[in-house]
């Protein structure tokens, strides 16, 4: 959620290339952070709370929306979007270039990938554990176009907001919330949802699922952005870097 320019003066090409770099890393750290948390509290809470569904959901929820804040916290000052959709919004409201937009989108796949590889590992189970949890229905589906298009709504519009600490903690709060009030417990994410395929776990999904979602997900990308737009015009909107809000 930071773009490559600083108060609007164009950087050199070589500034331009370490600034991509530093966001490519950052995206692939924050949504491997983030992914290890949703797997690897999955795991956990599967294994600390075996016959209680919702307690599950509930540990696995606070554990990702509190991870959520912190790694928002740590990396916004550099890029903290951590999923592709966020990114392409950002793209197609002139944040970012094609080309940032592209690396940002290859890191948060190849991040959360590894992400999942790692909460395997840590729970001593087969680093690619392919999931064989089926997720489908119009219900579910519904429920992704939903959580997704809110979560567009709440992070640009709390990106208008002067503190800059506001944006982590209306996404934590919209994504612990969205567990609960959609009935696909809110993925709302491809990079998250592609990685959850190889954890064969609570939180994983079925390959043959992840299509319908992630399309879903970018209906609810397409429909935010253009809420978004209603909501903040071009005349009016703003949406300040981290580094502008220093």
């Amino acid at each position: 959620m930071t773009p490559g320019r600083r108060s609007g003066v164009r950087l050199g090409a070589s500034a331009e290339r370490d600034v991509l770099l530093r966001r490519v890393v950052a995206e692939l750290v924050g949504t491997g952070f983030l992914v290890a948390a949703v797997v690897g509290s999955g795991i956990a809470a599967q294994r600390f709370s075996p016959h209680d569904t919702g307690l599950q959901l509930l540990e696995n929820s606070v554990v990702t929306g509190a991870v959520l804040v912190a790694l928002i916290l740590a990396l916004q000052p550099v890029s903290a979007s951590f999923n592709p959709v966020i990114t392409l919004v950002e793209r197609a409201l002139g944040r970012v270039s094609t080309t940032t937009a592209v690396g940002l989108v290859v890191a948060q796949v190849v991040g959360g990938l590894m992400g999942v590889v790692a909460a395997n590992l840590m729970f001593d189970l087969p680093a690619v554990n392919v999931s064989t949890h089926h997720r489908g229905g119009a219900g579910l589906l519904l429920g992704e176009v939903v959580a997704t298009l809110g979560l567009v709504v709440v992070v640009f519009g709390a990106l208008r907001s002067p503190r800059i600490e506001t944006v982590a903690f209306a996404v934590g709060g919209y994504i612990t919330g969205a567990y609960w009030f959609t009935s696909s417990t809110s993925f709302a994410n491809p990079a998250v949802t592609v990685a959850r395929t190889l954890s064969d776990t609570f939180a994983g999904i079925a390959p043959a699922s992840a299509p319908g979602f992630v399309l879903m997900q970018v209906l609810g990308g397409v429909l935010g952005a253009g809420l978004v737009l209603v909501l903040h015009p071009p005349s009016t909107r703003t949406f300040p870097s981290a580094e502008e809000k220093r």
